[in-house]
C-alpha cells in the first residue's frame, strides 16, 4: 500500500532536518523524512570531544572509499558521510564556517542567480543564534546554535600572536565581515552538547503529528509518471514501501547519496545509464559530475611545555572528562578543540584566503587514528579551492551497492603550487616568536621537506581529505550542460523535484560545509513555500587591499 504526503524529503542530514522543520512549520502539510540510519542518542555522538568515535562507527557512517587516486600513489580516500539522524552533522567537527562572501559572489557568476553574498546572508542570520549575540552578520534567534571555545590553552594565544607577527590581521569574526585573518573558530555546541540539525531542527520538529521520520529507510528510486516526480520507493528491514507525494520530492542525501539516488532513478548521464541497464528518464549529463573537496595535511610540532592535551590521553583522564561531561556538560569533553583558526590567501594575485587553518593543541590524525608520542600542537592546512574535478557514477543498479568516487585530487597543476605554499607559509608561522618558548622539533613534514619534490612527495604520501565533498548536483541555468538543478533547486527537466544539500553548490566554499548546507535548507524551505525571499542584505565585506601584487 502507498502512502500519501505533500512532500517526501530523502535524508534526514544537514538539510533535510532543516526542511521538515520548515516545511511541517504550519502543522498541514503531511511531510515525510526517509532516513538509512537510525537514532543518534548516543554519548559518543552527543558529546563534543568524542567527535573522532562516531566517524569510524559503521553504524553511523556510510564508510565510503574512492578509487584509488592516480595522484596521490594510488591510496584510497576515506570518505565518511553520516548515516544517522543529522547526518553528516552527528560525525563531524562542529566547526561553524560560513565561508567567504566573495564565494558566494562566484556562485552567482556561475550562474547561481539569487545566490550572491548579499541574498545568502539573511538565511545565515535567521539559521543562527550565536551564544555572544546577533548583528548585522551573525544571527541570535535561530535554531542553529553556536558558539566560540573557551581558548583556555596558552597555545591559542601563542598561535594567534605568532600569526600576527607573521603580517597577518586578527578578525574578530571569520563568520562576520572579515574573514581573512586569524581569530577564534565557531563550533555547533550549546549547552555542552553536539548541536547538530538533528537537535537544532528535526527534533523539536518531530513532535508535530504532520511530521513522520522512517529511519532505516533505503530509498531505492524516485517514482515517476513521466517526467513528473509523484514518490519515493524504499526498502525497509526487507519489504519495498512506496510513498506518494502530492507536492514535491526533494533529494537531500548529500554529494554521494543524491546523484546516486537520481540516476538509479534515470536520470543522469544517459550512456552511464544505458550501460547499467536503467531505463533512461531524463538525460542529465551533470548529475554525478564536477565533485569537489578539500585536502589538507597536518603540520605537527612538538611542544616543549607539558600544556597540551596530551597530558588527558590516557585511559583514567577520558575517563573523568567524560564522567564530568555526563554530569555537568562541561569542561574538556564540551569542546571540540578546534578554537582558533586562520585564513590567509597562497600568493599575489589572489582575491581572497585559499588556505584554511584549524589549530589543535595535540598532535592528532583527525580520526583518532594516530598520535605523537609526547607532548606536540598541530595545524590542519590546506588550500579551499582546488581545480581538480572528480565524480561520482554507478557500480551497479543496486541500490545497496556503493557507487564509485574519484576525486583525481591534486590532478591539476596549481594545486601542487598550493600546497607547496600551505608548508612553507605555516613552517614560517611556527617559527614566529610567540611560539618558541612552545616550539621543538618539526614532526610533520620535517625539517629537510624543504624543496617543491620533498613538499609534493609528502603531500602525496600524507594528505587527508578534510571531508567536504560537494558540487555534485550543482545549480546553473538550464542552458549550462553540467547543471543539475535551476536557481530554485528544481531538477532540469523533471517537475515536482528538487535536491537540496551540499551538492547543489556550483563550487566548494571557503571552509567547513555544514553552515552554508545548513543555509541552502533554510533558503530552499522558502523557495518550495513558495515565499517571497527574505530582503537581500546589504552589509559589507573585507577586500584585502593591493591583493594583485602583496601576499599579505
Amino acid at each position: 500500500m502507498a502512502e500519501d504526503y505533500d512532500y517526501i524529503i530523502v535524508g534526514a542530514g544537514s538539510a533535510g532536518c532543516v526542511l521538515a522543520d520548515r516545511l511541517s512549520a504550519d502543522g498541514k502539510a503531511r511531510v515525510l523524512v526517509l532516513e538509512y540510519g537510525g537514532s543518534d542518542r548516543s554519548v559518543v555522538i552527543q558529546m563534543p570531544s568524542a567527535l573522532s568515535i562516531p566517524m569510524n562507527r559503521d553504524r553511523y557512517n556510510w564508510r565510503y572509499e574512492t578509487e584509488p587516486e592516480p595522484h596521490l600513489g594510488g591510496r584510497r580516500m576515506h570518505t565518511p558521510r553520516g548515516k544517522v539522524l543529522g547526518g553528516s552533522s552527528s560525525i563531524n567537527g562542529m566547526v561553524y564556517v560560513r565561508g567567504n562572501p566573495m564565494d558566494f559572489e562566484r556562485w552567482q557568476a556561475e550562474g547561481a542567480t539569487g545566490w550572491s553574498y548579499a541574498d545568502v546572508l539573511p538565511y545565515f542570520r535567521r539559521a543562527e543564534t550565536r551564544e555572544e549575540g546577533g548583528d548585522s552578520y551573525r544571527g541570535g534567534e535561530g535554531k542553529l546554535h553556536t558558539k566560540y571555545g573557551p581558548l583556555r590553552n596558552p597555545l591559542h594565544a601563542a598561535f594567534l600572536k605568532a600569526a600576527q607577527q607573521a603580517g597577518y590581521p586578527l578578525t574578530d569574526d571569520i563568520n562576520g565581515g572579515q574573514q581573512e585573518g586569524f581569530g577564534r573558530m565557531d563550533m555547533t555546541v550549546h549547552k555542552g552538547r553536539r548541536w547538530s540539525a538533528a537537535n537544532a531542527y528535526l527534533k523539536p520538529a518531530m513532535a508535530r503529528p504532520n511530521l513522520r521520520v522512517v529511519t532505516h529507510a533505503l530509498a531505492s528510486r524516485i517514482l515517476l509518471e513521466g517526467k513528473r516526480a509523484v514518490g519515493v520507493a524504499y526498502t525497509r528491514g526487507g519489504t519495498e514501501h512506496r510513498a506518494m507525494a502530492r507536492r514535491e520530492v526533494i533529494v537531500s542525501g548529500g554529494p554521494i547519496n543524491s546523484p546516486q539516488l537520481l540516476k538509479l532513478s534515470g536520470i543522469g548521464p544517459a550512456a552511464e545509464l544505458r550501460a547499467l541497464g536503467i531505463p533512461v528518464v531524463h538525460d542529465l549529463p551533470g548529475v554525478g559530475e564536477n565533485l569537489q573537496d578539500h585536502l589538507e595535511f597536518y603540520f605537527q610540532m612538538e611542544c616543549l611545555q607539558p600544556v597540551t592535551l596530551y597530558s588527558v590521553m590516557n585511559l583514567f583522564s577520558k575517563g573523568l572528562i567524560g564522567a564530568r561531561w555526563l554530569l555537568t556538560k562541561d569542561g574538556l569533553g564540551a569542546t571540540n578543540h578546534f578554537e582558533s583558526c586562520g585564513f590567509i590567501r597562497s600568493r599575489p594575485g589572489i582575491a581572497y584566503p585559499d588556505i584554511q587553518f584549524h589549530f589543535l593543541p595535540l598532535a592528532v590524525a583527525y580520526d583518532g587514528s594516530t598520535m605523537a608520542e609526547g607532548h606536540g600542537f598541530q595545524a590542519h592546512v590546506g588550500p579551499m579551492r582546488s581545480k581538480s574535478r572528480g565524480h561520482v557514477r554507478l557500480k551497479s543498479a543496486d541500490p545497496a551497492e556503493k557507487p564509485i568516487i574519484r576525486f583525481n585530487y591534486m590532478s591539476h597543476p596549481d594545486d601542487w603550487v598550493e600546497m607547496r605554499a600551505c608548508v612553507r607559509l605555516t613552517r614560517e608561522i611556527f617559527r614566529q616568536q610567540a611560539l618558541v618558548p612552545f616550539a621543538g622539533r618539526e614532526l610533520q613534514p620535517g625539517e629537510d621537506v624543504v624543496t617543491d619534490e620533498a613538499i609534493d612527495a609528502f603531500v602525496r604520501d600524507h594528505v587527508e581529505s578534510a571531508y567536504h565533498p560537494s558540487c555534485t548536483c550543482k545549480i546553473g541555468p538550464g542552458g549550462d550542460p553540467m547543471a543539475v538543478v535551476d536557481a530554485e533547486l528544481r531538477v532540469h527537466g523533471i517537475a515536482n523535484l528538487r535536491v537540496v544539500d551540499s551538492s547543489v553548490m556550483p563550487s566548494v566554499t571557503t571552509g567547513n560545509l555544514n553552515a552554508p548546507t545548513i543555509m541552502i535548507g533554510e533558503k530552499a524551505a522558502d523557495h518550495i513555500l513558495g515565499k517571497g525571499m527574505l530582503a537581500a542584505s546589504n552589509a559589507p565585506y573585507h577586500r584585502a587591499g593591493g591583493w594583485e601584487t602583496a601576499q599579505r
